[in-house]
């Protein structure tokens, strides 16, 4: 009788197991939230202003919900989990969101409508910069297997201040990415005004936050050249993982 081939996980899948199993090495726990969410959770507690664009509907689905009286939204990013772990759980907190985005976009090789973003919180006495730093480049060194130099450099996300465009770089590698300074994800400290209104006094806590999309940790890491392959379920692209 003929064996019949086995399924598998699809990459993402395999990838978010792999990511949950790293950041579990230092202590961090899985998290998840709605991907229908509030408009208040998805840009107020997150301290984005009512004229910051990405309300715009260039960049939101936004959709009316008859049992919800405020407007929804399908979620622009996953640090809406955060603002809803912070409020039902007290410090030291230490979660890692991996989950489902969307964005209002026209789709090509490197975007797409709906993707995947990872998403980390740790919030403590005494957190600071340089603790992002070493979570981040133990996080590479193991995930693309290799010694990982991090840089940051200054930029501006409304839930964070200070934040920080965070560069990577391979060493001592046979990657392609080897000894190349790669834009990798967006972070920094956690607003004060996001955590008062999580209940956590930010004069005694403090805490970073960091955000990229797993879509292009697959594309870094396996070399794909359109993103759009990791969803059109051809059994071609998904059997070579």
């Amino acid at each position: 009788m003929t064996e019949l081939p086995k399924g598998h996980q699809h990459p993402l899948t395999q990838m978010i197991a792999e990511i949950n199993s790293i950041f579990a090495e230092v202590g961090f726990v899985f998290a998840e939230g709605p991907e229908a969410e509030t408009e208040y959770y998805n840009f107020d507690r997150l301290n984005v202003p009512k004229d910051h664009p990405a309300r715009d509907m260039q960049d939101t689905f936004w959709f009316k919900d008859k049992d919800v009286s405020e407007p929804m939204v399908l979620r622009t990013q996953t640090s809406p989990v955060q603002a809803r772990y912070m409020e039902s759980h007290k410090p030291p907190i230490r979660i890692i969101v991996p989950g489902k985005v969307f964005r209002n976009e026209a789709t090509d090789a490197t975007h797409e409508a709906q993707f995947f973003q990872l998403e980390g919180l740790y919030v403590d006495k005494g957190v600071n910069l340089g603790h992002l730093k070493g979570i981040i480049e133990y996080f590479f060194s193991k995930f693309f297997s290799g010694e990982v130099e991090v840089r940051f450099r200054p930029s501006f996300f409304p839930f964070v201040e200070p934040g920080v465009e965070v560069d990577m770089m391979l060493k001592n590698s046979d990657s392609k990415l080897a000894n190349k300074w790669i834009e990798v994800m967006g972070a920094g400290m956690v607003h004060p005004n996001v955590l008062r209104e999580s209940g956590i006094d930010p004069e005694q806590y403090s805490g970073f936050a960091f955000g990229m999309g797993i879509d292009r940790l697959a594309v870094m890491k396996y070399g794909i050249n359109d993103i759009r392959d990791l969803y059109t379920g051809d059994l071609r692209f998904v059997n070579q993982f």
